[in-house]
């Protein structure tokens, strides 16, 4: 069965950004075989202020009619550029709300093993202080959720895959394997030796500091043990790891790091399975990739999401 069960929800707003992430779905869809399902939020006014393409005023509430015509419409024309793209579209749902709200919902009512969203090439500063709707999503989806980001209209060449041991790193190799294949895209796989479980007090020593440590040893003896294992895993599905890595520091700056020196075309890696408070007080490492990578991130979790 696929890592993405059997629906992938695509979120589209129109922009250039979730136009690249239809042909992105188009293409997993097509070659993976969930079916695909549209939506579409038009947003409603908000404390930020009213946005640009707001079709009616706070005061005329009565209209709700027209603005969900509108949002019909505005799918109408995004499932035809599906279908001219080659792909096939399961059914459309016109929503009127908070996007990110709207789409969570929607993912959690259709039972969706995959969100797919667009995300608005801001840069570092602005990521970190204004946040997004696609940033919200990872964050309070109970599903996997895909953002794609950069000029990619296709499934990835180069797949870097980030894991810890954990059950959520076991079903983020399933997607990153099932990913890789449907594109032919060469994968990398990561582990980072955190080191705030051996150094709590201190910043990032060096490797050379690492190296006097037999603590540090076990640990770099395990991570490499583990990156074994994994490959053997994914070669035994049929796959091929190109290479592996090992790294110390911040796991989320290390994933950032590597994504950006292997020019890597999507990150792929689990998530926690917190509750929806915790994720929105506690933040984790698959939030920070998500807002600090330049790539495509591939965020999974599990039935059992907390």
């Amino acid at each position: 069965m696929s890592a993405f069960e059997t629906k992938v929800l695509l979120a589209t707003d129109g922009s250039p950004e979730s136009g690249r992430a239809a042909r992105v779905a188009t293409e997993l869809s097509s070659k993976v075989g969930p079916e695909m399902h549209l939506v579409y939020v038009e947003p409603t006014p908000s404390v930020y202020g009213i946005p640009e393409r707001a079709v009616y005023a706070p005061d005329t509430q009565n209209h709700l009619e027209e603005v969900e015509h509108y949002a019909q419409e505005r799918l109408g024309e995004e499932a035809a550029k599906i279908r001219n793209y080659g792909g096939q579209v399961a059914a459309v749902h016109p929503k009127v709300g908070r996007p990110d709200a709207e789409i969570v919902g929607l993912a959690e009512e259709l039972d969706a093993g995959l969100v797919i969203v667009g995300s608005y090439g801001f840069g570092y500063f602005k990521r970190v202080l204004l946040g997004s709707v696609s940033d919200s999503v990872v964050r309070h989806a109970h599903t996997s959720v895909l953002v794609v980001r950069g000029e990619a209209h296709r499934l990835p060449g180069r797949v870097l895959l980030a894991i810890d041991g954990s059950r959520e790193a076991h079903l983020a190799t399933r997607a990153a394997v099932e990913v890789a294949g449907a594109a032919g895209s060469e994968l990398h796989v990561l582990s980072v030796l955190e080191t705030a479980q051996l150094f709590p007090q201190m910043p990032y020593p060096g490797f050379e500091a690492w190296e006097t440590s037999g603590t540090a040893e076990e640990a770099e003896q395990q991570a490499r043990q583990l990156l074994s294992r994994v490959s053997e895993r994914i070669g035994a599905e049929g796959s091929t790891v190109e290479e592996s890595h090992l790294a110390v520091g911040k796991p989320d700056k290390e994933i950032v790091r590597l994504a950006g020196e292997l020019d890597a075309d999507i990150v792929v890696l689990g998530s926690r399975g917190l509750g929806a408070v915790g994720r929105v007080l506690l933040g984790s490492v698959s939030d920070s990739v998500v807002r600090h990578a330049w790539c495509s991130v591939l965020v999974v979790r599990g039935e059992d999401r907390g």
